[in-house]
């Protein structure tokens, strides 16, 4: 049975046993788990208990107390490092109908990297949200509206939408819609036929056009202004649009994505939006988290900008920017960095490579847990100092036990092997 599936696939028992693995199991990751004796969670996540009681979605809970498929977005460990996984759980039941065992199919998601490699990168749960929405969504031709801040990276949402999609080898064609001017929208989006105007010396295709088979990116929609929303609209509802100074309408072919950091439901309310197409493009909404709300995902993004500048950072520096709001996102992190890398003579960039206003920032913003530490003023035994330091490092951290973990200088299993001798 597993042996007739393509990707990477398990058989699973109900206390979590691996009972069997394809050989493309083997391939991806490199070897055969024990069978019979390893468990899913140790293997996939170096946890010592399964995901649920880690603080993460388990599929095989779900799927035994739903007796239904379960499907979640994960990250797994891979011989090459952590990577973004698409994970879906089958039952499969006895003649009595009652569960037996589950298949867990495991499809590695390529569009996002959970490394310091790549341009769509990221670790955090609020990062795994996102990317679950978007490869939930990918699939179908549904509108799809990413809404967040601006630098938060929405275009490298969009071309992961396009990538994993199935139009995925038709052309991905972005559209800044905040740079078209009225007299530029109809031309530039529908294009125009020779002599439609003056200078109009040839036909000229649109951007439609050039999106045919592929996704057409709206970067920016809430910018479109009101008297153009009409023509994008009809453009939705009738699948057809007409070039400038042409008398045939054409057929349009593409799946849309578009992307805003405003409020449309106030500009609805406001009336600075069009309801109906505001009903239209908002099938499929997906939130994209700014950086301050994924602040464990700082020390990987940084990591992953500077890769390929022969600087690291240092962890004063990494500390200055950690205190710091990013109202700019990721540009805003990646523009700093860009800077200092141009300030720093050695290998290691420090505070004084920052910005004056991070740093200034940074020297605001209250000290990390100042009078917090969890000890008081007696010698303790350096047993109790590490229990006592492990609760209140868990209790401190904003980010996951992955995160967490890294920062502690530990792997996760010997982590989550330390915090539940603490609690005892």
């Amino acid at each position: 049975m597993l042996e007739s599936l393509e990707r990477p696939a398990i058989l699973l028992a109900k206390d979590y046993r691996i009972l069997a693995a394809n050989r493309a199991y083997q391939r991806h990751y490199g070897k055969r788990p024990a069978e019979g004796h390893d468990r899913c969670f140790a293997v996939s996540h170096g946890y010592d208990s399964p995901c649920d009681e880690n603080g993460e979605d388990c599929p095989l809970r779900t799927a035994l107390e739903t007796r239904r498929n379960a499907r979640v977005f994960h990250v797994h460990h891979h011989p090459e490092g952590p990577e973004h996984v698409d994970v879906e759980l089958r039952p499969i039941l006895d003649g009595d109908g009652e569960i037996e065992f589950f298949v867990e199919l495991i499809a590695p998601i390529e569009q996002a990297s959970a490394q310091a490699t790549g341009s769509f990168v990221g670790r955090s749960r609020a990062f795994g949200e996102t990317l679950g929405l978007i490869r939930r969504g990918a699939p179908s031709d549904v509108p799809i509206l990413l809404l967040g801040e601006s630098g938060t990276g929405k275009e490298l949402a969009a071309r992961a939408v396009h990538d994993a999609s199935r139009r995925a080898g038709g052309p991905f064609v972005p559209v800044e819609c905040s740079g078209l001017g009225e007299a530029l929208f109809e031309s530039e989006l529908f294009g125009h036929a020779k002599g439609a105007f003056t200078g109009a010396h040839a036909r000229k295709p649109g951007l439609v056009e050039a999106a045919t088979g592929g996704t057409l990116f709206l970067d920016e929609i809430g910018d479109v202004p009101l008297s153009l929303q009409v023509k994008l609209l009809r453009l939705l509802e009738s699948g057809t649009y007409r070039p400038v100074g042409d008398v045939e309408a054409r057929r349009a072919d593409f799946r849309l994505v578009c992307a805003t950091h405003r409020d449309l439901d106030a500009m609805v309310e406001a009336g600075a939006f069009r309801q109906d197409l505001y009903y239209r493009i908002n099938a499929f909404p997906v939130p994209l988290p700014a950086l301050r709300e994924r602040p464990e995902d700082l020390p990987l993004l940084c990591e992953a900008l500077l890769h390929g500048s022969g600087k690291e950072l240092g962890p004063e520096a990494l500390r200055a920017l950690g205190r710091y709001g990013f109202p700019g996102n990721v540009r805003e992190l990646r523009n700093i960095l860009e800077r200092a890398v141009l300030l720093t003579d050695g290998e290691r960039i420090e505070v004084e490579q920052l910005p004056p206003h991070v740093r200034e920032a940074a020297a605001v913003a209250p000290p990390e847990a100042e009078g917090a530490w969890p000890w008081g003023d007696g010698l303790l035994p350096l047993d109790e100092v590490e229990r006592r330091y492990l609760r209140w490092a868990s209790e401190e951290h904003e980010g996951d036990r992955r995160s967490l973990a890294d920062a502690l200088g530990l792997s996760e299993r010997t982590l989550y092997r330390k915090l539940r001798e603490a609690k005892e």
